[in-house]
């Protein structure tokens, strides 16, 4: 059953809706415009103290969306599901990343109500949980009341605050592959302080290790860049080291193109660049098991 409000905005009646099924979400979703809410820890903010001009579609009666499965080919993440229950899921190793990266998701308090899909749909540059679903290889389910799709995560998030999402579409989850579940991974951010900040740089690097050599690397850094971006010859260059000292002058050695750092208040454009070899070398030593991965300023 829908719940519905209507009220007055200074040029058209504002709608609210809190259906309780994906169905009736979708169903709304394709016969009208709508901003979803979910945990509301962006949606609040961002709105402040102005009026309502859009309809507001309250998903948080969607129970069918929070919860992490696994399926025959798959680990699938609820579009609702909390960092908080990320944290507290028993997950595959390759996943400890994704877990560290729930933690530094603002407080406690906002690791409760924030949801994974909305990190993902709020586009910041700076969103912690991407960099880790990036090693993971993940992709997103989008949904209308018409068709499914799947989107890798680095073809979902277009830009600063802009994604692929289609109207009369939502996202409903997130999946992993089991084929890239594997493996040991960790996540390290650099910020001006140590908790409740916005990261200056952030990795994640996930090894998959036999006989004490990498086989398959995958290195991900975030605000570094519009977007969190896969770092390619770093993880070329990792492939086939022993874990020793060879993986942080692999790192060191390794060109790092996708990245185009920006200067802001928390930091200048060379210092990000620099910081980001650093931390890579960090998360990629701590995935291997030879240090810890966590770092503050």
């Amino acid at each position: 059953m829908v719940r519905f409000w209507e009220g007055s905005g200074r040029q058209s009646v504002i709608r609210y809706a809190k259906p309780t099924t994906v169905e009736e979400a979708l169903a709304l979703l394709g016969e009208d415009r709508w901003r979803i809410l979910a945990g509301g820890t962006d949606f609040y903010p961002a709105q402040g103290a102005k009026p309502f001009r859009d309809n507001i579609l309250d998903i948080n009666g969607l129970a069918a969306l929070r919860g992490i499965a696994e399926t025959g080919e798959h680990w699938r993440v609820g579009a609702r599901t909390t960092w908080t229950d990320i944290v507290r899921q028993k997950l595959p190793g390759a996943f400890d990343a994704l877990k560290s990266a729930a933690r530094e998701v603002g407080s406690v308090q906002i690791q409760n109500l924030a949801s994974i899909a909305g990190n993902l749909c709020n586009a910041s540059p700076a969103a912690d949980g991407v960099p880790a679903l990036l090693v993971l290889d993940a992709d997103v389910e989008l949904k209308s009341a018409r068709a499914t799709r799947h989107l890798p995560i680095g073809d979902f998030i277009l830009g600063n605050r802009r994604t692929a999402l289609q109207p009369g579409e939502m996202v409903t989850a997130i999946r992993v592959p089991k084929r890239s579940a594997v493996g040991s991974s960790a996540f390290v951010k650099l910020g001006a302080r140590r908790y409740l900040v916005i990261s200056i740089a952030m990795a994640a690097a996930r090894l998959v290790i036999e006989d004490g050599v990498v086989a398959d690397a995958a290195v991900a850094v975030g605000a570094c860049s519009a977007v969190a971006r896969r770092l390619v010859g770093v993880e070329t260059a990792l492939r086939g080291k022993p874990v020793s000292a060879a993986l942080a002058d692999a790192v060191f050695s390794a060109p790092i193109d996708e990245l185009s750092p920006i200067a802001d208040v928390r930091g200048s454009a060379e210092y990000r660049q620099d910081a980001a070899r650093e931390i890579v070398v960090r998360a990629v030593r701590a995935a291997a098991g030879l240090d810890e991965g966590k770092v503050a300023a």
